[in-house]
């Protein structure tokens, strides 16, 4: 978790939603990183957990993370939580619940869903504190901004919006 906190404060620093996670594999080596990279990339897929799986599935030369631990700050939404399962991660190791958006246990349990073809294991409240006050002081930070002071995901209009 140590290194998926460094990630999420590269993310805040970037102005990005403060989200780290790691790939590791079944013998303890990290094969994948990744932070939310949303406003870097202006990719609304560049969450922390699918750049982490993305990284990883390069370097071990396969999309198949069978027998891979994911560690994130944060609880995965739909798309990440759809994204272990077909990665066919074994464990999720995640910090902070999300209350609004979680689909790993929370809102939402995607990745132990008795229709699924994969089921992962869930381990979940690893420095729950540490990792919530990570978010919390990025969104109050973020709520202390002038309106047309933030950046989350474009300010310049839509074409031909409001014409």
């Amino acid at each position: 978790m140590d290194r998926a906190l460094e990630l999420a404060a590269e993310a805040a620093g970037d102005g990005d939603v403060p989200v780290g996670a790691v790939v590791v594999s079944a013998d303890g080596e990290v094969v994948g990183v990744g932070r939310n990279l949303r406003e870097v990339e202006q990719d609304p897929t560049a969450h922390a957990e699918v750049v982490a799986l993305r990284d990883a599935a390069r370097r071990l030369g396969s999309w198949r993370l069978d027998g891979c631990t994911l560690v994130v700050t944060l609880e995965p939404c739909p798309m990440c939580a759809g994204a272990l399962v077909l990665a066919r991660i074994t464990r999720l190791v995640l910090g902070a619940w999300d209350p609004k958006l979680g689909a790993t246990g929370s809102v939402w349990d995607l990745v132990r869903d008795r229709r699924a073809t994969h089921r992962v294991e869930v381990v979940s409240g690893v420095r729950e504190s540490e990792c919530s006050q990570v978010l919390l002081a990025f969104f109050e930070g973020h709520r202390r901004q002038p309106a047309h002071d933030r950046h989350l995901g474009g300010d310049q209009p839509v074409q031909g919006a409001g014409s």
